[in-house]
């Protein structure tokens, strides 16, 4: 198997919150065009250690990554530099963090908010941050254009994988709480932008993954050990076994699953097994 993915993250996205609002990618499982896991996710259920979580296959007791204080440059291996090793192409529409991770840190917006370098990991980025937020005026991109440049990144560069990452889920369950009209309705949102944009990228030939990395508590927090900051969901699109997959599966198989899906060999430091 050798093919072209896309990792689509949407941060804070707790699993029950994705099967009652995300309608498009439900209906995508109920028709049996996607496959949808229950996954565990890695503690602490914070974004910076679990975004090297999802790309190394390890934990952060292991990885290192220990909060969102402090992002060095990954000690990999991870998924951007195995498929940058083999020769193919690498993308991503990401938050800032993803560049400190696996291309140059300290982040440098004039220098690394957009990227076209074939010897980086990331080889074409666009990053952005959410500096100066509040509650009032979030500063964040729309999932739409989020969206938008992560199509244009296939037209231009057809990258062997893409990474997706929007944020906004995150920003308005801390503002708002989980338990919220305003949560749910951010994750219908999300959700109504994919249902605009995926066909265009499975229609190019890519298989979409898309899961979050944490959830979020009814009262605008995670990073504990509670179900609903643990819990995500995990959906395959186009996947040949549609539906819903009984077992809880762990964070640790999304990195060996997209190397598997791309055709590469997962390092030894991956243990779990990719997702069947």
């Amino acid at each position: 198997m050798s093919g072209k993915v896309i990792l689509v993250i949407l941060d804070a996205l707790g699993f029950e919150a994705a099967v009652e609002n995300c309608g498009w990618l439900e209906g995508l499982v109920e028709a049996g065009q996607a496959r949808r896991w229950r996954m565990r996710s890695c503690l602490p259920s914070l974004s910076a250690p679990i975004y090297e979580t999802l790309h190394t296959g390890t934990p952060p007791a292991l990885h290192g990554i220990r909060s969102n204080d402090h992002v060095p440059l990954s000690k990999g291996p991870h998924v951007f530099g195995v498929a940058r090793a083999a020769g193919k192409r690498t993308a991503a529409v990401a938050h800032y963090f993803f560049s400190e991770l696996y291309n140059r840190s300290p982040w440098e917006a004039l220098r690394d908010a957009e990227v076209d370098d074939p010897d980086l990991p990331i080889q074409h980025g666009r990053f952005y941050s959410e500096r100066g937020y509040q509650k009032f005026n979030l500063h964040l991109p729309s999932e739409h254009d989020l969206c938008v440049r992560a199509t244009l990144a296939i037209r231009r560069h057809a990258p062997d994988y893409l990474l997706l990452h929007s944020f906004s889920i995150d920003a308005v369950g801390h503002g708002y709480g989980a338990d919220s009209r305003e949560y749910r309705k951010q994750v219908w949102m999300v959700d109504n932008a994919l249902a605009e944009f995926l066909h265009l990228w499975t229609g190019a030939g890519y298989r979409v993954l898309v899961t979050a990395d944490h959830g979020m508590t009814a009262d605008g927090r995670h990073g504990g050990n509670s179900e609903a900051e643990r819990l995500v969901a995990f959906y395959d699109v186009g996947h040949p076994e549609g539906g819903v997959a009984g077992e809880t599966v762990s964070q640790l198989a999304v990195a060996p699953t997209i190397l598997k899906l791309m055709g590469l060999q997962a390092p030894p430091e991956m243990t779990e097994p990719a997702l069947g």
